[in-house]
């Protein structure tokens, strides 16, 4: 079965995204890095009488870390680089820089069944790309092969949509209803995605909905 052609141009964009997630941290690690952040702050505080007495040492520290501080600041601002924006519940908010600035909301699922059953990382996109006037453009990646144009099924709550699926992606069946489902999720406490792989295997991934609507607001401001 081919796929409609909405469904073709939004398997090349969910690659891209996939490759973004990929690059991206756990959100364990960026719950760790607030921490470590917080940890080091309080300690540059106790050190702050020791620095003012060496102010020699001080200036030529500083002069030493302005290059690597605009080296950072220049790979942060590279074009498809993707940056956390905050982390709200089970979501995590991105965005990437450049001419085409994309925002994400992401998560990945709390459950996994049959847990013993070996398979890449799930995720769930949530979309934003202002230059091209789309919002909200929902992507679920399950990490297995399913049949092309094969059907899977979210459920929240009492209300489900049909995907439609292509390699490990699946999307909406009906790009119509992204807003339905969009307002479900918001409203729900879980999304539960069932699918088969190519060799007839269901597996279902259940994701918390915590702090997914701030997570869209962010990505809502800043991709507007």
């Amino acid at each position: 079965m081919t796929l409609p052609a909405p469904h073709r141009t939004r398997a090349l964009l969910t690659g891209l995204a996939l490759a973004v997630a990929f690059s991206l941290e756990p959100m364990s690690s960026v719950y760790a890095q607030d921490s470590k952040a917080k940890s080091a702050q309080t300690k540059a505080d106790k050190a702050a009488d020791k620095k003012k007495a060496q102010d020699a040492k001080t200036k030529d520290a500083k002069s030493k870390d302005s290059k690597p501080a605009k080296d950072a600041d220049k790979k942060a601002s590279d074009p498809g680089k993707a940056s956390s924006i905050g982390v709200f519940g089970e979501w995590g908010a991105y965005q990437t820089q450049g001419k085409q600035k994309t925002c994400y909301a992401l998560a990945q699922p709390k459950t996994r069944e049959p847990e013993k059953v070996k398979r890449d990382s799930a995720y769930v996109f949530i979309s934003s790309r202002p230059a091209e006037n789309v919002k909200n453009e929902i992507s679920i990646i399950m990490g297995f092969p399913m049949k092309d144009g094969g059907e899977a099924q979210a459920s929240i709550g009492d209300s489900d949509f049909s995907l439609i699926a292509k390699g490990s992606n699946a999307w909406v069946k009906n790009p119509a209803e992204e807003s339905r489902f969009i307002d479900a999720l918001k409203k729900g406490s879980k999304l539960v995605v069932k699918a088969a792989s190519t060799k007839g295997k269901v597996t279902t991934d259940t994701y918390s909905l915590g702090g997914l609507s701030q997570a869209l607001d962010k990505v809502r401001k800043e991709c507007p």
